[in-house]
């Protein structure tokens, strides 16, 4: 079994992104199991004078999540051309310590949807470069832009499209057969 956490950019209840992630748990493949980790919204700003002996209980919680886990899913809006606030600050939670975090050397590929007609493209290209920098080992080919968000999820939800279903599993069995490779080496 592959463990997949989700890390959602978007903190509104009702974000295209977070019914993206719901379909990736929906349609993940046999063999891979997806989970979205919430507690973002609850990490304080990174600040490394609070990141010492006793970091805050919510980061710490925040890095056993990605420890436990097999690979990362970014699944993130774009919010004036790159990622959102909440998403960029849980990656600076998940580098640190710096060259033994959590997030080293684990899988990740980053995917969404944004209303405009690239997808958010720019956002996903800004969470891949912060991710592997941050350490991660980053799928730089995968890559799920689902443009016009609004309009083409106004009356469906993302897990009943069937080209979101194939894009998505397809981002998933990427980040198992690394996750794969990884643990062989």
């Amino acid at each position: 079994m592959t463990n997949v956490l989700a890390l959602v950019g978007s903190l509104r209840a009702d974000s295209i992104n977070r019914k993206l992630a719901e379909a990736a748990a929906h349609h993940a493949p046999e063999g891979i199991e997806v989970t979205t980790f919430d507690g973002i919204v609850d990490l304080p700003f990174y600040n490394e004078d609070i990141d010492g002996d006793t970091p805050p209980a919510a980061a710490v919680a925040f890095r056993d999540a990605i420890a436990a886990t097999d690979a990362v899913l970014l699944v993130t809006p774009e919010y004036n051309g790159t990622i959102p606030a909440v998403l960029k600050n849980a990656l600076d939670w998940a580098s640190r310590p710096f060259g033994a975090s959590p997030l080293s050397g684990k899988p990740l590929a980053a995917i969404g949807s944004a209303f405009g007609q690239y997808g958010g493209v720019w956002a996903h290209d800004d969470a891949r470069k912060v991710a592997g920098i941050a350490g991660a080992k980053v799928l730089e080919d995968v890559k799920v832009a689902i443009p016009q968000s609004v309009v083409r999820f106004a009356e469906t939800h993302p897990r009943e499209d069937a080209e979101v279903t194939s894009l998505v599993q397809g981002a998933l069995n990427a980040l198992a057969d690394a996750s794969t490779e990884q643990a062989a080496a």
